[in-house]
């Protein structure tokens, strides 16, 4: 079981794992914002889940170069999804692909809030 983090209203478990967008569309309106597309479903795990509502959006910025340079450079993307299932998934899409990984892995889950049947995260 991965690090999670437990309060009275919510039990949210540290993911970090890629996942891939499942096939049936995207938000291509967001592509003409300049934002990365995001997807009806993704799959983790080898199950498909549907996205039910984007609950929030943000963005992750840095400074790149030296203090001369003092750039910044737009990093991910993050956005906190409510699933078909329940829970709460803290997603992000990396703008350039890690040079350790595939070119195509480019969004990864970071946490998931687990929920029980009331609608209230359930303890894990």
């Amino acid at each position: 079981m991965s690090k999670s983090e437990a309060s009275n209203d919510r039990c949210s478990e540290f993911v970090s794992e890629a996942i891939r967008p499942a096939g049936g569309g995207f938000d291509t309106s967001a592509m003409g914002r300049g934002e990365p597309g995001l997807p009806n479903a993704f799959v983790w795990r080898d199950r498909t889940y549907t996205i039910e509502s984007c609950v929030a959006r943000w963005k992750e910025s840095q400074r790149t170069g030296g203090p001369a340079d003092g750039q910044i450079y737009l990093r991910r993307h993050c956005y906190r999804l409510r699933m078909n299932d329940g829970t709460e998934w803290e997603v992000y899409f990396t703008r350039q692909p890690s040079s350790t990984g595939s070119a195509r892995t480019r969004w990864f889950l970071l946490s998931v809030v687990h929920q029980n049947d009331s609608g209230t995260p359930a303890p894990r």
